[in-house]
């Protein structure tokens, strides 16, 4: 039923059986994950020391958000009625007492339904807990053998930060055109959760500690006194953070299709939710999108199926293509764990959300160059989001690039976007200086 539901396209049916047959197919998968509630409980008392409990039981909800306002109330409140019922019926069953958050924080990684390999885990053999990053240097300068700093060769620093379930291979493409940025040092960092960096079971994966963990691993051991910002869709919302917390080091932050909705009525955290990850059968995209963020417990057994196997099918990838190296895009969807990516998708996209105004005024006040490219195509993060952030902030620049999707407002147009960048960079430091000097004149 679902395969035939992700196959034939709704839009040719009537609306009204859409939307029933719609409803009837979310309603079956509720089902499903209440069910999977009961399998993953005993599966984990069977194989964990320190079992770490789900979000199904909504009594855990106000001692967690109490303790901490990056916590997102979508970790659990996911409304549905059948569901809501269907949880009611087991709290009675079970007489669960509500959990604590240092209690939520104990579990070891990996946990048993995640990938045990030599690559999944070779963030544990470094003491340090750093962030993994691909550092691209310019060339060096000619010169008659003396060192040179940073300010005085006149080179630049910028932070690449990438979105969800991505990682620094991201912006792989980019560097290779670091010819038309032969003045800048490029760094790709990959977020917590993600890629080669640390991925604890122990974590929560607030917006506070992926920037957190940005200061510890580049900017502190790097000495970055000023840097630019470029992030990709739900990087955007750390970059925003990580700008808002150091005003004075940002010389300019680049939002590639940043999810932001702007002032509602409704909560912030919950519209992210229902945008971003809408209730819809169609298409395919979105439908997947809503099953991982809305169904904890069957986005865990897709993770398994998926992250846990994924030396299986990186083989079996190579085998079907005849190519040696798996496409990284491939590579990178499995190189994380369902805890990171589920508590990253709550506490980052949909609790960041709340926090984005704040951090958006917090970048307008420090007069902080910002420019906005968004993809006319984006059907994961609609355009109308950077029209959105264009209202909120009057002064940031809004390219709407038409035919071009989430992924291909980047790749594809690497030299494009690379010359962009240096345009907008030369901009900001010329309006800088002019700001500089009018102030002078002033005093």
């Amino acid at each position: 039923m679902l395969a035939f539901a992700v196959i034939v396209s709704p839009s040719a049916w009537p609306r009204a059986v859409s939307s029933a047959f719609a409803a009837a197919v979310f309603a079956f998968l509720d089902v499903v994950d209440v069910l999977l509630c009961f399998v993953y409980g005993f599966l984990d008392a069977v194989f964990e020391d320190s079992p770490v409990s789900c979000y199904c039981h909504g009594s855990h909800r106000a001692a967690a958000l109490d303790d901490d306002d990056e916590v997102s109330d979508t970790l659990y409140h996911r409304r549905s009625a059948l569901r809501d019922a269907l949880m009611g019926l087991v709290r009675g069953r079970s007489g669960g007492s509500p959990e604590t958050e240092t209690e939520r924080r104990k579990g070891r990684s990996p946990r048993w339904s995640d990938c045990g390999c030599d690559s999944c885990r070779a963030w544990q053999r470094h003491d340090d807990g750093r962030l993994h990053f691909v550092a691209n240097q310019p060339p060096p300068p000619p010169n008659d053998g003396a060192v040179t700093t940073t300010q005085q060769s006149g080179e630049e620093d910028a932070i690449f930060i990438h979105g969800f379930t991505s990682s620094s291979s991201f912006w792989a493409t980019v560097f290779r055109e670091s010819s038309i940025l032969n003045n800048c040092r490029m760094l790709a960092v990959d977020l917590l959760g993600f890629g080669k960096s640390p991925k604890p079971a122990n974590c929560m994966y607030r917006l506070k500690d992926h920037v957190e963990m940005i200061e510890r691993s580049l900017i502190d051991p790097l000495n970055l006194s000023s840097f630019h910002l470029v992030s990709h869709s739900m990087g955007c919302i750390i970059a925003l953070a990580l700008a808002a917390k150091h005003p004075e080091r940002v010389r300019s932050i680049t939002l590639i299709a940043p999810p932001y909705f702007g002032a509602c009525e409704e909560k912030a955290s919950q519209v992210a939710l229902k945008r971003l990850a809408e209730k819809k059968l169609w298409p395919p995209l979105q439908f997947g999108s809503a099953v991982m963020s809305w169904y904890e417990h069957i986005g865990r057994t897709v993770c398994f199926l998926v992250c846990k196997n994924h030396l299986l099918w990186e083989r079996l990838f190579r085998l079907i293509t005849g190519k040696r190296d798996v496409d990284f895009l491939l590579g990178d969807l499995t190189k994380h764990t369902h805890h990171s990516a589920w508590h990253t998708m709550h506490n980052v996209i949909c609790g960041g959300a709340m926090l984005q105004d704040r951090n958006l005024e917090a970048v307008e006040a420090a007069g902080v160059p910002v420019q906005v490219i968004h993809g006319g195509d984006d059907q994961v993060v609609p355009a109308e989001c950077g029209r959105h952030l264009k209202a909120k902030l009057p002064g940031a620049e809004l390219r709407l690039m038409e035919g071009c999707d989430h992924k291909t407002v980047v790749f594809g147009r690497e030299r494009a976007f690379a010359e962009e960048l240096r345009a907008f960079w030369s901009a900001s430091h010329q309006n800088k200086q002019l700001a500089a000097s009018a102030s002078g004149w002033a005093g």
